[in-house]
């Protein structure tokens, strides 16, 4: 039989009468606006630990940088960082990097071959793909392996590493807990986001950044702890690496005028268009590579060659390069200074970063940037030393990394310039959008896609949060009373199906009250009817105490507990009596979501007319549809 007409017109009498009144549907008491718990305070204990643990590797990275670089090129035993223009090995800094190219190789092939590329993506597949574990080696190579390739002359920067090092540490603290998939992946983006907050005084970037990019998600159980490891990072920075900014800058004024402020929308679409053009080249220079008849480990070496070329030609292009942006910033701007960081630098980093050594893509994004705001501030009207600089670098950085919100703050401070807010949020989000409509993939993803994985950037509302089970589920179903007998269960099955719209895969067994006692497939009852003789009573074979779904909750919770069980249909109950049928959702019902979601998407319609605005001329037309119709 169906579910009793009578109880179905009086439940549709009820929500008509609530509807009348001007009530809206009961919603779970315990849906909330967020799903975090007290365990996220633990989480963030253990953050916090991890912010200081990362504050000093990336004073450790820094010093080995240094290292290397005083070794390298000046044969000293000394861990300031300084520049490699000044270098007395003359022609012979073309073998610097092939050396450290080799060294790189080396330990990449046998040590972990997690170590090549620049750090960001290979947290990002560790996070996706990996369960956000990392291996113990990779958190002692990484830092190793940069420090020897950016200390041997290679133009890249130490926050990648830093990054990759920090989710590293965070990561294998998190394996000595018994903790879940998600809280490991909390622990390794909240070193990650102390690692790049230690390296720039920038904790507020450093969390956006982690948001943005690393976290695929916006829940309070992991912003708390990252921005708690990343704050840590921040505090313990001031007392062994000093205060911020790292590249002060004398203030701008607080209104640049139209002129100006198109000159920003400007610089964004030129950063987008070179953030387009680097991207093309670093990935068609590791297409190029993969085509050598010699294994990868010898890669690295043929891009340190490229590097020490480009060192001969402009040595400044070489190292992170941190003086090097420091004086774009104060204005300080020459045309060979340009020329050599848009020309040398660019092709010198995508050709070696294509090799598939080890190094960041953040201080060459910064270096480049500023070159080429320093380029058009040529033609542009002068707001003061390097303020197309400051603009360039954190429009490059939103269009090559695509975190607009990120390379905002960063730049802010960066140099505590405030009162370039307003041309750094035009600057950066029209960048931004050039790179999105360009390119399907950043720098970062592209990598992650080659590896045969696909991630999405964009995040929503998840339509079957909004959406409840009383919402989509079925009320005109077929439920069985738990008195009925073999014949007329066959009856029931072979003719009243006839009047559904299709095959009803899972029945309710119900009481004469249409209280619930369980639930029985399709196909076990046509089992029943073809082989058990006799006329005993369904009771004897129904599955009591069924998974069920309750009117009241969200169509999410109701997916998870599909995923859990493995059934696809529940009888769905009121909450408060959990005895009675309502219905049935299945997980077709639950498409209904996604058709919804979609339609918003796609359906265009116009609401509001032109005539609405113009009575009279609304009335000429009337008139004049009247008389062609003959009324």
């Amino acid at each position: 039989m169906a579910i009793n007409a009578w109880q179905e017109e009086h439940r549709q009498a009820g929500r008509d009468a609530a509807k009348k009144a001007g009530s809206q549907k009961k919603v779970n008491h315990e849906l909330g606006d967020f799903t975090t718990t007290p365990r996220t305070l633990f989480i963030a204990l253990i953050a916090l630990v991890i912010g200081i643990v990362s504050t000093f590797i990336a004073l450790l990275l820094l010093k080995l940088i240094g290292l290397c670089t005083n070794l390298f090129f000046y044969l000293r035993w000394d861990t300031a960082l300084v520049s490699l223009a000044q270098s007395p090995l003359g022609i012979f800094i073309v073998l610097v990097p092939v050396v450290g190219g080799l060294i790189i190789g080396f330990m990449a092939r046998y040590g972990s071959p997690k170590i090549r590329g620049h750090g960001i993506p290979e947290a990002l597949e560790a996070i996706l793909m990996n369960g956000s574990k990392i291996e113990a080696k990779v958190a002692l190579l990484k830092p190793l392996s940069a420090a020897i390739s950016i200390g041997s002359g290679g133009p890249f920067g130490a926050e990648g590493p830093i990054i990759m090092t920090g989710g590293a540490v965070g990561s294998l603290i998190a394996q000595f807990f018994h903790f879940s998939s998600s809280e490991r992946k909390t622990l390794l983006v909240a070193g990650a986001a102390a690692g790049m907050s230690a390296t720039f005084a920038t904790p507020v970037a450093a969390l956006l950044l982690a948001v943005e990019l690393l976290l695929f998600e916006w829940k309070p159980r992991s912003l708390i702890p990252v921005a708690l490891a990343s704050a840590t990072a921040g505090i313990v920075r001031y007392y062994i690496l000093g205060a911020g900014p790292i590249f002060p800058v004398p203030a701008h004024v607080a209104f640049i005028g139209p002129i100006g402020l198109l000159g920003c929308l400007l610089v964004g679409v030129l950063a987008g268009l070179v953030s387009a053009l680097m991207t093309y080249l670093v990935y068609r220079f590791e297409d190029t590579f993969s085509l050598l008849p010699i294994h990868w480990m010898w890669w690295p070496a043929i891009g340190g060659l490229g590097i020490g070329i480009g060192g001969l030609i402009y040595p400044r292009a070489l190292g992170v390069g941190y003086d090097v942006i420091e004086q774009l910033l104060r204005g300080d701007v020459s045309l060979k200074l340009i020329l050599g960081v848009l020309l040398v630098k660019l092709l010198i980093w995508s050709f070696s970063l294509g090799s598939g050594t080890s190094g960041g893509v953040l201080a060459p994004l910064l270096m480049i940037g500023c070159a080429l705001g320093a380029a058009v501030s040529l033609f542009l009207p002068n707001e003061g030393p390097g303020f197309w600089a400051l603009i360039g670098m954190a429009a490059m950085l939103a269009g090559t990394m695509r975190v607009p919100f990120t390379s905002l703050v960063f730049a802010l401070e960066l140099t505590h310039d405030f009162n370039a807010l307003v041309p750094l949020l035009l600057a950066t989000l029209v960048a931004y959008a050039f790179s999105v409509l360009v390119l399907k993939r950043s720098i970062l993803t592209e990598k992650v896609s080659r590896r045969g994985y696909h991630l999405s950037r964009e995040y929503a509302t998840d339509p079957l949060e909004i959406l409840f089970v009383r919402e989509v589920m079925r009320t005109s179903v077929v439920a069985i009373p738990a008195s009925i007998t073999r014949d007329e269960l066959s009856s029931l099955l072979t003719e009243g199906q006839s009047q559904q719209r299709g095959i009803q895969h899972l029945y309710p067994i119900v009481d004469d009250q249409v209280q619930i006692e369980g639930v029985a497939t399709r196909h076990d009852l046509m089992n029943l009817v073809r082989n058990e003789p006799g006329k005993r009573q369904l009771a004897d074979y129904i599955q009591a105490s069924p998974v069920v779904a309750y009117e009241d909750e969200n169509l999410r919770s109701v997916v998870y507990r599909m995923a859990e069980t493995g059934y696809t249909r529940f009888p769905v109950v009121e909450r408060e009596h959990p005895e009675q049928l309502v219905g049935m959702v299945s997980l077709q019902d639950l498409l209904k979501a996604r058709s919804r979601n979609l339609a918003e998407e796609r359906e265009r319609e116009r609401l509001l007319h032109l005539r609405l605005l113009f009575p009279s001329r609304a009335r000429k037309g009337a008139l004049a549809g009247s008389q062609t119709t003959g009324d």
